[in-house]
């Protein structure tokens, strides 16, 4: 784990310190926590969008698929 030293507010302090022992976590803790949850969103957009980009790429050859989309998932998944 690598230290780190940031500069919050007095209220940003206090609200920190409120949640970390209404959670019985230290402050750093809560603060990594978060952090996570932070990245974690933006790092899911990303898949989102790299998921995105593929539409289109790929050609199953069949062309009623949008006319038949549930008898193609019934017969691939055994429905």
């Amino acid at each position: 784990m690598l230290r780190t030293q940031i500069q919050i507010t007095q209220e940003q302090f206090e609200v920190l310190r409120q949640k970390a022992s209404e959670q019985h976590i230290s402050m750093a803790a809560l603060v990594r926590d978060m952090i996570d949850r932070a990245l974690g969103d933006q790092r899911r957009e990303q898949r989102v969008q790299r998921a995105f980009t593929v539409i289109g790429h790929f050609h199953s050859g069949t062309t009623d698929i949008s006319a038949h989309h549930d008898r193609y998932l019934d017969e691939a998944f055994g429905s």
